[in-house]
C-alpha cells in the first residue's frame, strides 16, 4: 500500500508540472503583452481549497488493546477518511529573481468514515467516526518562472515545518459492539512540495490570483492515547485504556487564493512623443539687375553676403536660387538670362561659404512677374533673383 502511494504521488507531481509548464511555454511564444513582474519585497497570500489524506494506517496498538490485531505488532488497519476542507495564511519575502521565501500556518480537516483492513475483534464490519485534524507552521522556499507569459507565472516550492495532529472524537464500532475511541493530539516533522501558478491582476498591480497542489507528508509515528471497550456477559463495558500508534501520513491538497505583494507601483507610461520642431519658416531675399545684365552689383552682393550669413544660424535644408527677367527681349533669350542670373548668385554664395550641395538653380525667364506688365516692358523690379532658405 505504502509503495503503490509512493508511486501514485510521483505521478501526481509529474503530471500537474507537465499540466502547468507545457501550455505555457507554448502560448509564450505567441504572446506580446507585459510580461510577468517578479515579486519584490514583502507579501501575504491566503489559500483555500480540499485536503484528500491517503488513508493512515494503524501501525501499532499497545499490548492492551491488541485483541484487534492480525497479528502481534501490526494490525494492519487503515484509517479511511473523506474529503475535507483546507485553508492557509502566509507571509512572505520575494527576491526579485524568481525567489521566494514564505512563513505560513495552515489547516487540514478530514472525517473518519470507518476502519479497513482486518480489524479482528471488531466483527465482520467496522464504522467510525470523528475526524482528524492537522494544523502547524511551514517554512517554504519557492521559484517563479517568471517571463514566460504576461498572464501565468508557474512556481514550485519545498517546505518544512512541524504539524499537530489532532484525534478529534474518534471512534470505531465493531458490528459486535467493540469501540475503539481516541481524543488526542501529538506532534511530528512535517515536508510539502508545491507546484502551482499565479495569474497577475494587470489592472491591480501587486495582486494575483493563485492556485496550487502540495503533497504534504508527516514523517516518523505519532503515538496516541486511546481505550477499547468491549460489551460484557453482564450488559455491561469493560474499559481497557492503552496507545494507538499510527504511522506516516500523506495529504494531497488543492488549493485557491490570493496573493498580495505590498510596494508593487504600475510601471510608469511610456514617454509621450516629443514633437517634432515646426520648420523655420523660410526667409528669401531679393537681388536685382541691371537691364540685360547677369552682373551683381556691390548692393546685389551685400544683399547675398546677408543671406549667407543668415543661413549659417538656422538649420538649413536647401536654398533655393530663382531667376526672373522683364518681358522685353525674347521668351527664349528671357529664360537663358534668367538662369544665368540665378547661377551667379549661386556663386557668389558659395564663395561666401554656402555648401555647393544644399543650392539649387532654376530660371523661370519672363514668368512669375513681380510688378505685372504687358510684353515689352523693361521693369526693374521683374530683373531679379529670389534667394529662399528652407
Amino acid at each position: 500500500m505504502l509503495k503503490t502511494w509512493k508511486q501514485a504521488r510521483v505521478g501526481i507531481l509529474l503530471a500537474v508540472t507537465t499540466a502547468l509548464s507545457l501550455p505555457i511555454a507554448a502560448q509564450a511564444q505567441d504572446d506580446q503583452g507585459p510580461l510577468g513582474y517578479p515579486v519584490v519585497g514583502p507579501y501575504v497570500n491566503v489559500m483555500g481549497g480540499f485536503n484528500i489524506k491517503a488513508n493512515p494506517s494503524v501501525k501499532n496498538l499497545s499490548t492492551s488493546l491488541r485483541p484487534l490485531s492480525s497479528g502481534l505488532s501490526t494490525p494492519n488497519l487503515n484509517f479511511s477518511t473523506n474529503i475535507g476542507g483546507a485553508g492557509l495564511a502566509g507571509l512572505g519575502w520575494g527576491f526579485g529573481n524568481g525567489l521566494r521565501a514564505e512563513v505560513e500556518f495552515d489547516y487540514r480537516g478530514n472525517g473518519i468514515s470507518r476502519i479497513s483492513g482486518q480489524p479482528r475483534g471488531f466483527g465482520a464490519s467496522t464504522r467510525a467516526g470523528g475526524s482528524e485534524q492537522l494544523w502547524g507552521p511551514m517554512f517554504n522556499v519557492l521559484y517563479d518562472f517568471n517571463g514566460l507569459s504576461p498572464f501565468v507565472v508557474p512556481y514550485v516550492g519545498l517546505g518544512a515545518g512541524y504539524q499537530r495532529t489532532h484525534l478529534s472524537d474518534f471512534l470505531a464500532i465493531g458490528s459486535n459492539g467493540t469501540t475503539l475511541g481516541s481524543n488526542d493530539t501529538r506532534a511530528s516533522f512535517a515536508a510539502q512540495g508545491i507546484v502551482g501558478a499565479a495569474f497577475p491582476i494587470p489592472s491591480v498591480p501587486g495582486l494575483s490570483l493563485i492556485a496550487d497542489y502540495r503533497i504534504l507528508g508527516l514523517t516518523g509515528t505519532r503515538t496516541f492515547n486511546a481505550a477499547l471497550t468491549t460489551p460484557t456477559a453482564g450488559g455491561g463495558r469493560s474499559f481497557v485504556p492503552g496507545t494507538m500508534q499510527l504511522g506516516h501520513e500523506y495529504n494531497n491538497t488543492f488549493m485557491f487564493g490570493v496573493r498580495w505583494n505590498f510596494g508593487v507601483t504600475p510601471p510608469p507610461p511610456p514617454p509621450a512623443p516629443v514633437a517634432a520642431p515646426a520648420p523655420a519658416p523660410a526667409r528669401s531675399y531679393l537681388v536685382f539687375f541691371d537691364w540685360d545684365k547677369a552682373t551683381l552689383t556691390d548692393r546685389a552682393r551685400q544683399i547675398v553676403k546677408e543671406a549667407a550669413d543668415n543661413s549659417t544660424h538656422v538649420q538649413v535644408t536647401r536654398i533655393e536660387v530663382n531667376g526672373y527677367t522683364d518681358t522685353s527681349g525674347t521668351a527664349k533669350y528671357n529664360m537663358g538670362l534668367s538662369v544665368r542670373r540665378a547661377q551667379a548668385v549661386a556663386n557668389e554664395l558659395v564663395r561666401d561659404g554656402v555648401p555647393k550641395d544644399v543650392i539649387s538653380i532654376q530660371g523661370f525667364g519672363e514668368t512669375h512677374l513681380l510688378v505685372p506688365t504687358g510684353p515689352g516692358v523693361r521693369e526693374p523690379q521683374n530683373r531679379r533673383v529670389e534667394i529662399i532658405i528652407r
